[in-house]
């Protein structure tokens, strides 16, 4: 099997995991997306995951209600790592192998996130996911996703979405919008179109790392996409 990137970081949103559910888990969405996974595991591909925490807690919506942004934003990010622990548990369940990390000391529950530890079990063939946010308040898991990604060599970002890639408008309130093939991170930023917050997109930018958005719940893409299929809209 002819494979094009070696190794990838996907990013989720925890939003995603609800599936027809209006907060939680969908259990038919974890196990799709395990299986998935684990096919990319088997094909000899190293992935990271970074997930959201959208479906259990936003530390945006906490300010809204009331919270300390601060402390919603803690809370958001333990929320991720009990995202983390699902989509772990699933990948396991399909029969792939998966090592939960966080960016804070979290023993038993997670192992602390390190460059060094990452790369050994990258090296031992396990899904790496990545949790607790970059560890910092104000942050978003976008950044912490390309953070994650800059800093373990991902060849690209991979943003799993509800839609097939990127449109010059929102395509569930604009029938007409047009979807691009590629794009430019200078023609995206000008004509604000929202990818990932600016500073996930603005670190991706510097390093060279380039962003793919696709359908995430179209069983296939993830394969078609690592073996160099056209899939989804490619910023570069």
């Amino acid at each position: 099997m002819k494979i094009k990137y070696n190794r990838v970081l996907l990013k989720l949103s925890g939003e995603a995991l609800t599936g027809t559910q209006k907060t939680g888990f969908d259990i038919p969405v974890l196990e799709a997306y395990a299986r998935q996974i684990k096919e990319i595991q088997d094909s000899g591909v190293q992935l990271g995951v970074v997930v959201g925490g959208g479906n259990i807690f936003r530390g945006i919506w906490g300010q809204k209600k009331g919270f300390d942004r601060i402390t919603g934003d803690y809370m958001g990010m333990l929320a991720t790592v009990i995202n983390g622990l699902a989509i772990q548990e699933f990948i396991t369940q399909a029969g792939g192998k998966a090592r939960v990390l966080a960016a804070t000391e979290m023993q038993p529950v997670a192992e602390r996130y390190s460059k060094t530890l990452s790369e050994e079990l990258f090296q031992q063939g396990n899904v790496l996911i990545f949790t607790f946010g970059t560890g910092n308040p104000f942050f978003t898991t976008d950044t912490a996703a390309a953070l994650r990604a800059v800093e373990t060599h991902a060849e690209i970002l991979l943003k799993g979405t509800r839609v097939d890639g990127v449109y010059t408008a929102d395509p569930e309130k604009h029938p007409d919008a047009v979807r691009y093939d590629t794009i430019s991170f200078e023609q995206a930023y000008q004509e604000g179109l929202q990818i990932m917050d600016l500073t996930a997109f603005t670190m991706c930018r510097e390093n060279n790392l380039p962003i793919l958005v696709f359908d995430m719940n179209k069983e296939g893409n993830l394969m078609d996409i690592v073996k160099g299929k056209k899939v989804g809209t490619l910023i570069q």
